[in-house]
């Protein structure tokens, strides 16, 4: 048994993928290639960096000695410098010349922005196939009526696929925000301590164009085809505030998602995957609880107020920087993506098109029924004026039955006898025969199956055909 705190993101909900991404070996390798990249293009500049020393830097990149790095940080005060020191260690050689020029943040903000561009890009692709299989959901079902709610009242009739592509949309509008976010990062570059480049002017004895050349060369290396334009000594911070909105956007989709599954499961129409030896209640032997989805509302509540955390941050930077950022920005923006990453594989392993979401259609069907007379009632009045009733006395006379049939259900607790009661009046001149013609759902779900495949044709098809899909799935550990 460990007897420190781990992270409930680490030992139950997000994948070790994106644990890696925000580890202690992606941070500080990525510092060394940033180094790597600073000194090479020094090199090619002009600067007295060989390429021995290059070659050194690059050749233990991922030889980090984590023990003196640690203790050099509890002399210096200062993780940086510690680092640079250890690096030293390593490479004796090029030890004068790592993080020539540089600041701290030339290495942590710029391994900031790699980071989160990373993490976006995993973000994404199960972004993707989350789109990819609800849209299966959605043509499956595209054409089986279901009951329809607004203010939780049931409502015009829909399908159990229409419903779906509300998510997938959503997911969708997610996506596309995603994607601009991802377009727009840019590297800090090599800025300075107050984003004046002074230092790097010193260096190449003013010479403009090659300081501007140099941060080229370095984003060029690290992947990225630009660098902020100006800058303090750090990124604006709204940065992290953009990207952490990404994250709360989809985590309000997924809650919206989870929510639904959570009160239809309740009304016993589509239920969320259950184990064979999975136990709902340690009490309630019988219990089947939704609790896949229960987690992903819980996790996106927490990805949503933790936007707050970079949107404070960004506004409390204080001219070219404070330091009260860092603490706040390493676990906000870490705990954003792992809060998404677990919600994300939730629904992969959810909306799983072979073990996924269950519908129960016979459940459906039934519910639907014993609110269609209500709804039929527009239908059968209409009729009943084209063989030449009064609109208005019939207005009237369903409303009357439409109360008593209530009261029956509701009070007496017996079935909905609307449609008795209008076939034995004469004043709607109909037969049951018409009635139970009226009657039929696949009558009242307008476009819903037209509006799936324009969907699925129009705004999923080309998504899917341009990213692809993966073949990621999801283990769930608890």
């Amino acid at each position: 048994m460990n007897n420190s705190y781990e992270s409930p993101f680490c030992t139950r909900y997000a994948s070790k993928e994106m644990q890696y991404i925000f580890s202690a070996d992606k941070k500080f390798t990525t510092w060394r290639r940033l180094w790597v990249a600073l000194a090479r293009a020094e090199m090619k500049l002009g600067l007295p960096v060989t390429q021995r020393q290059v070659d050194e830097l690059e050749a233990n990149v991922e030889n980090i000695d984590y023990e003196t790095a640690a203790e050099r940080e509890r002399i210096v005060r200062h993780d940086v410098m510690a680092h640079v020191y250890t690096y030293g260690k390593a490479c004796p050689n090029a030890a004068g010349i790592i993080h020539l020029g540089a600041t701290s943040c030339y290495v942590g903000d710029n391994t900031d922005v790699i980071i989160m561009r990373d993490a976006l890009k995993v973000v994404k692709r199960k972004l993707v196939k989350v789109i990819s299989q609800l849209s299966q959901f959605a043509d499956k079902y595209k054409a089986m009526p279901c009951l329809a709610y607004t203010h939780l009242q049931p409502a015009q009739l829909t399908t159990v696929g229409k419903r779906a592509t509300l998510w997938c949309n959503e997911l969708l509008m997610d996506l596309e925000d995603l994607d601009f976010q991802l377009g727009r990062l840019k590297l800090l570059g090599s800025k300075g301590t107050t984003g004046t480049q002074a230092s790097f002017m010193e260096l190449f004895e003013g010479d403009s164009d090659k300081v501007k050349r140099l941060e080229e060369l370095i984003a060029e290396e690290m992947g990225f085809d630009a660098v902020v334009p100006v800058s303090g000594q750090t990124y604006s911070r709204k940065t992290d505030f953009a990207v952490c909105s990404v994250l709360a956007s989809i985590a309000q989709s997924a809650m919206k998602f989870g929510n639904d599954i959570r009160i239809l499961q309740s009304f016993k129409e589509i239920e969320e995957p259950f184990e064979k030896g999975q136990i709902g209640s340690s009490a309630m032997a019988y219990k089947r609880n939704p609790m896949r989805d229960e987690r992903i509302c819980s996790l996106a509540r927490y990805v949503m107020c933790d936007v707050l955390n970079p949107a404070f941050t960004a506004g409390t930077q204080w001219f070219e920087r404070t330091l009260d950022d860092s603490a706040n920005k390493r676990i906000a923006v870490a705990e954003a993506f792992l809060g998404v990453d677990a919600i994300l594989n939730i629904m992969l392993n959810v909306t799983d098109p072979e073990n996924g979401l269950v519908v129960y259609d016979k459940i459906i069907r039934r519910r639907v029924m014993a609110e269609l007379p209500f709804m039929a009632t527009e239908n059968i009045m209409m009729d009943a004026v084209k063989k030449g009733g009064n609109r208005q006395e019939l207005h009237e006379r369903i409303r009357e039955y439409s109360m008593i049939a209530g009261a029956n259900v509701k009070k007496e607790g017996l079935d909905n006898n609307l449609c008795e009661l209008i076939v034995n009046d004469p004043m709607f001149m109909i037969t049951q025969e018409e009635i139970d013609e009226i009657m039929k759902p696949e009558n009242f779900i307008g476009r819903c199956p037209q509006q799936v495949d324009e969907f699925i044709q129009s705004c999923v098809k080309p998504v899917l055909e341009k990213n692809g899909v993966s073949d990621d799935t999801a283990e769930i550990n608890v």
